[in-house]
């Protein structure tokens, strides 16, 4: 177990960063570079949490701390990158305005991040409080309903983002019982694979995405 878990955790920041560096360096416009930055941002976001996950099964020391503290800093960039995603999904679909649009997902986005700070999280501790993982998880929801459904609005326009909704919608499924209960339930952190599959399956779109022509 923990060693096909740990493979797969690590091929997977190695594609995502390695991903985002090839979208930025491909990037001929200033969407496609957020797609690059997304990409890495969640790559790199996402190793603050895995990294110490993979070492804890292998070290003896306790990395109670880091395992807590990375799902801090997991948390805040899984945040930042829907957020890309909404500037993506304007710049992608030459969706101008949507001023009120930005201000919600801008809210969602700081009140989310500000719920994550809060000391009663424990992070430090790596605290599995479910009150907590519920109110920290309730913007960050719906800040993912409003990308889920702008995407899903724009489902027939293009083949590359076709099937990103989905993506979005399937990971929040999967992600949600992780976050709320695997304190109490520690099976459930299994759903974290399929979490990382859709998440593999966005850059996939984005990789797409930056290699059409023209």
């Amino acid at each position: 177990m923990k060693y096909g878990e740990s493979t797969f955790d690590l091929l997977y920041l190695l594609f995502a960063i390695v991903a985002g560096c090839l979208i930025l360096r491909r990037a001929r416009n200033k969407t496609e570079k957020q797609m690059g930055l997304a990409t890495l941002i969640l790559g790199c976001g996402d190793a603050f949490h895995l990294v110490p996950r993979v070492m804890n099964y292998f070290m003896q020391a306790d990395l109670t701390a880091a395992l807590g503290v990375g799902k801090l800093v997991t948390s805040i960039t899984m945040t930042v990158f829907y957020v890309l995603l909404f500037f993506i999904w304007r710049g992608y679909y030459q969706e101008a305005g949507h001023k009120n649009t930005a201000v919600v997902v801008g809210a969602l986005a700081i009140l989310r991040i500000a719920l994550c700070l809060f000391p009663q999280n424990g992070w430090l501790e790596n605290s599995s409080d479910v009150t907590w993982g519920i109110i920290r998880n309730v913007p960050f929801v719906a800040l993912g309903a409003v990308i889920c459904w702008l995407y899903f609005q724009k489902r027939s326009a293009d083949a590359c983002f076709r099937p990103l909704w989905i993506y979005i919608l399937l990971s929040f499924l999967f992600y949600i019982p992780v976050a709320v209960a695997a304190g109490l339930l520690p099976i459930l952190g299994m759903l974290m694979l399929p979490k990382t599959i859709c998440y593999i399956l966005m850059i996939v779109a984005f990789l797409r995405a930056v290699g059409k022509k023209a």
